[in-house]
Order: structure tokens, then sequence, then C-alpha cells
């Protein structure tokens, strides 16, 4: 047995010296183990000790900055993690795996997969199941994660050395997209939660990942691993907090998603970040907002909305007495990624019909709903609405017909037809939807179109308008109407 105290004491000291050569650390430990063992030694505490391991084999310090936003624009899902989906398909079916019976069978099972999620069904993985969810939701799911940690790192808020928990796991995508979107010089301690068929998919994809990036793998279910089932102890160890706990489009499968969710919390580091995404359909988008209500309102104790969560973003709560009670369907959209080959292979071997169209097997739209919730009370901005400037969406039914002022937040993209500009907006109090609708695109409002999803906006002099048909609010934008990006 090797004596841990020596080597971290070792590795301590010579940090400030130089980079941190197992085989002299070996030279320095009672008995000379072998540099190997030493080697190992060293990965399993470098987390602790804030050491990275470089190409050569040396450990070095890992920088004591924040991560800085790495522009995250991925254009395609990377080669490597394409091959790796490849094969797994060729092991498991040959090279022409996506032609004659299994090609059927993978396509059938992504049309159930589809199914499923729509009509809110219980999704059975098995490995077929696993397999067919790598090719439609791999590569949107790896640029997803991406576009979410911007909102952290724009304000330094996630560190160089992380230990993550991923709930419901699935293929990897998560992973994949945090192991990218991390810079080289980061060591992350990474637990995945997979109880399905999935985690064969899983483990190989994370073959891929960087010496730093340190992997383990629990086969259980979220409840099993956070001790929420009735008398069992907990899967795993969670005495050390992790920085960020991820529900990576996951809650919608939950039986206890608030649950759930509220146990991740109390996993979490006293400034760390509940971090879930969900796909950008009404059902799943809706199902994250009502989860992340309840954890940030509370138990509801009639003294205005509780902390067990603080909304870190995107839908702020602008009104800090306020809580919204609307759908909540908000979502952002990101730019396209390239078409897969796997994806192009399964779509083009379709059989089809004369009317029938291509593309049934390809899924490269990035568009996700997502939230932020921190125990620590951080926002993204800290901005709050005034009495004395702005009205509340919450009352928005007695300034019908009046010009107002608002404070609101941008929760969506331009969702017009090629007519007016309309945008989905809210300030935490409001009951309704509420949409900003661009009648007169001017020099003075043309912030609104120019402001990104999760921003926060001034409105001066907009009119409110109820629209009967789709039961929502309308604030009119024209040319009487200032609009000023307060955060973008």
């Amino acid at each position: 047995m090797i004596d841990r105290t020596a080597v971290r004491n070792n590795a301590n000291y010579l940090r400030n010296v130089r980079p941190i050569d197992p085989e002299e650390i070996a030279e320095y430990i009672e008995g000379t183990p072998h540099p190997a063992v030493v080697r190992e030694t060293l990965r399993e505490e470098a987390f602790d000790l804030r050491l990275r391991e470089r190409e050569d084999g040396a450990f070095v310090p890992v920088d004591e900055s924040p991560v800085d936003p790495p522009g995250w624009a991925p254009e395609a899902l990377p080669e490597a993690y394409a091959f790796a989906v490849e094969d797994l398909l060729v092991r498991e079916y040959g090279a022409n795996w996506h032609r004659g019976e299994s090609g059927d069978e993978l396509r059938e099972r992504v049309r159930q997969l589809k199914t499923d999620y729509l009509y809110e069904n219980e999704v059975e993985y098995d490995r077929v199941a696993a397999l067919g969810y790598a090719i439609y939701h791999l590569p949107a799911y790896y640029a997803t994660v991406g576009h979410v940690l911007d909102d952290l790192t724009e304000n330094g808020l996630l560190d160089r050395t992380l230990r993550v928990l991923d709930v419901g796991a699935g293929v990897g995508g998560p992973a994949l997209g945090l192991h990218d979107y991390l810079p080289d010089d980061a060591i992350v301690e990474y637990h995945a939660v997979e109880p399905s068929a999935a985690t064969d998919v899983l483990d190989r994809l994370l073959e891929e990942t960087g010496r730093n990036f340190r992997t383990t793998l629990h086969e259980a279910t979220a409840e099993a691993f956070l001790g929420l089932d009735e008398g069992e102890s907990p899967a795993a160890a969670t005495d050390d907090p992790f920085d960020i706990v991820i529900f990576g489009n996951v809650l919608s499968e939950l039986a206890d998603p608030v649950t759930v969710a509220d146990a991740a919390l109390d996993a979490l580091a006293p400034d760390g970040s509940l971090v879930a995404f969900a796909p950008a359909d009404r059902n799943t988008a809706v199902g994250l907002r009502r989860v992340e209500r309840a954890l940030v309102a509370g138990d509801g104790d009639g003294a205005g909305p509780g902390r067990d969560a603080e909304m870190y973003s995107p839908a702020l709560r602008l009104w800090p007495d306020a809580v919204p009670s609307d759908p909540g369907w908000s979502f952002d959209v990101a730019p396209d990624l390239a078409v897969p080959p796997f994806q192009r292979r399964l779509d083009e071997a379709t059989a089809r019909g004369e009317t029938d169209e291509p593309g049934e097997f390809v899924n490269v739209d990035v568009q996700f709903a997502y939230s932020i919730l921190r125990p620590d009370g951080r926002r993204r901005v800290d901005i709050e609405a005034s009495a004395e400037r702005c009205a509340r969406m919450a009352e928005s039914e007695r300034h019908v017909t009046d010009r107002v002022n608002l404070l609101a937040v941008k929760l969506s993209h331009d969702l017009s037809e090629g007519d007016n500009a309309l945008y989905r907006v809210g300030d935490g109090s409001q009951a309704t939807d509420h949409y900003l609708v661009c009648t007169r695109e001017t020099a003075l409002n043309r912030d609104l179109r120019e402001a990104d999803y999760g921003s926060v906006v001034f409105v001066e002099n907009g009119l409110v308008l109820w629209n009967e048909d789709e039961g929502a609010y309308n604030v009119v934008v024209d040319d009487e109407t200032v609009v000023d990006l307060v955060a973008p």
C-alpha cells in the first residue's frame, strides 16, 4: 500500500517548483514504489490537489482563474464521436447496419421514441432504443449543454476544477459537450447516473474523453443514487458536494421530478449550479418550468417566494415579491448542426412512397428549454423592476388599451411567420402569456430585435392589447415605443 500522504506532501511541495514527475516522487516515498503506482495515485488525488496531467505524464497545477466563455458554436458533432457511434452500430449489426432488418428495426425504434416523447409515454431503453437514441438525439444534445453553460461562464462562475453529477446521463450528449466546452487545462470529476442499457453506449463514448476528464458510471436510478428510495441507503456516497448537477432531457421521464431535483440541490456545493434542459416542445418545456418554479417558490408559507434555490437564468424574476403562474413555454434556438453521417445513412436507406419527404431521421435542430438554479442567490443579472417606472405584467388586465412601461426578459426568438415580429416576454409576475409585437421597427426600438434570448429590455410606451384568439396579452411596439437593452 502506497503512502498517499507522502505522495500528496511531495506533490504540494513540487507544484511550486517544477512539473511533478511520478518517477521523481517515487524516489522520495518509503519503499520506492513503482512510478506507475505513483502516477495512478496522483490521478486519484488530482482533483483535490488541483493538478492536471499533461500529455508527457507530468502533473502541473490547474489555473486558479475561472473558465472564460469559449465562444461555443459547434457546427457539427465532432468526427471522433460520430465514429464511435458508427463503431457501436457496426459491432452490433455489421457494416450495413442501416439497411435490411437492422435498419428497419432502428428506424422503428426512433419513430417510437419520438412518439413516446410527444405523448409523454414511459420510455423503455433497451440496447436497440439506446442506439436509436444516439443516432437521433446525440448531436443536438451535445451542442445544447455548451449554449446553456455560457450563462455561467459570462459571470466567471465555472471553476477549472469541477465535480459534476449528470443525472440520467443517457448516451452521453451532455458529457461530451461539457468535455469539449471546457478548456484543456480543466480537470473534471464526472459522475454519470444511468440505470438503463444506454450505459453500454455511454461507456464507449466516454472513451473519447481526455485524461483529465475522470469518469465514474453509477448504474442506478436517480432516486437510488440520491437516497430517495424508502428504506434504502444511497447507491453512492454524495458527501462531497457537486459544483454542477445536470438534468439533461430527463426531468420529463422521472416519476417525481421535483423531489429528485430538490434532492440534487442538497447535493450541490453552496456556490454550485443545477443545470436543467429539455426539448423545446410544449410538454417538456412547460414541465421543466414547473419543476423550476416548485424549487424556487419554496413551500408557499405566505411570506412570498421561498429561496430553496434562486433563479439564475433565463426566466429571471424582476419583481422580487412575485411568482409567475403562466404556462411558461419558453425555449432558445441555436444554429443547426451539419447532418452527421450516421443520420444521413439511416435516412437515405429508408423506403419511401412518392409523396414521402426525406429527413425523417435527421435531427440537427438545436432548440431547447433550460433553467439554471443556484442555492447562493446569484442571478445572471442583478436587476429589479420599480413600481415607480414599470407596470407589472400581473396587472396587464387593468392596462388594456393603455400605453405602459415594462421591464421584461426576452424569452423567445421571433415567433412570427414573416409578419410583425413576435417575442415572448416575462417579468416574473405574469399569470398569462405576454408577447411584444413589433409593428414598426425604428432606431429607438431596434434593441428588441437585436437582444439575445434571456436579455432584459426596458419597454417605454408599449400599447397593451388583449388577444382573444390566443388568450394572451400583446404589447405593441411601434414608432411611439422605445426599447432599450438593459442587460444583454
